[in-house]
C-alpha cells in the first residue's frame, strides 16, 4: 500500500502564489509519476499536472499552464505543486495521485484511471 499525504493548502489571495507538497510512503518503489488534481465545487475532478520519476516529463492542464509548476524530490518521495498568479477560479480541493504505469520517456497521464493511489486532499480557496 501507498499513502499519500497532502499539505500546504489554505486561504488565499488572488494574485498570491502557494506551495502545495505531497508526501508518499509505503511501497512507493513502482511509483513512475505523480500527478494533481483538484475538485471545485459543484465540479468534476480535473487534472492539473503531473511528472515522471524517470526522465522528469511533466504534462499540465491548459487552464495552468505558465502559472503552476510541478516538481519532485525523489529521495524524499515528495512531489510540489507551486501556483502562481492564482485567481478564484483556482479555489478546490486538491488531490495527489501516484501513478504505477510505465512512461517510459513520455509525458505521464492526465486521466484519473491512470493513477493508483490517491490522497485525501487539501482545500486551496483563493479570494478576491
Amino acid at each position: 500500500q501507498v499513502q499519500l499525504v497532502e499539505s500546504g493548502g489554505g486561504l488565499v489571495q488572488a494574485g498570491g502564489s502557494l506551495r502545495l507538497s505531497c508526501a508518499a510512503s509505503g511501497r512507493t518503489s513502482r511509483e513512475y509519476a505523480k500527478g494533481w488534481f483538484r475538485q471545485a465545487p459543484g465540479k468534476e475532478r480535473e487534472f492539473v499536472a503531473a511528472v515522471t520519476w524517470s526522465y522528469g516529463r511533466t504534462n499540465y492542464a491548459d487552464s495552468v499552464k505558465g502559472r503552476f509548476t510541478i516538481s519532485g524530490d525523489n529521495a524524499k518521495n515528495t512531489v510540489y505543486l507551486q501556483m502562481n498568479s492564482r485567481s478564484t477560479e483556482d479555489t478546490a480541493v486538491y488531490y495527489c495521485a501516484a501513478a504505477y504505469t510505465d512512461y517510459g520517456r513520455g509525458r505521464p497521464g492526465s486521466e484519473e484511471y491512470e493513477y493508483d493511489y490517491w490522497g485525501q486532499g487539501t482545500q486551496v480557496t483563493v479570494s478576491s
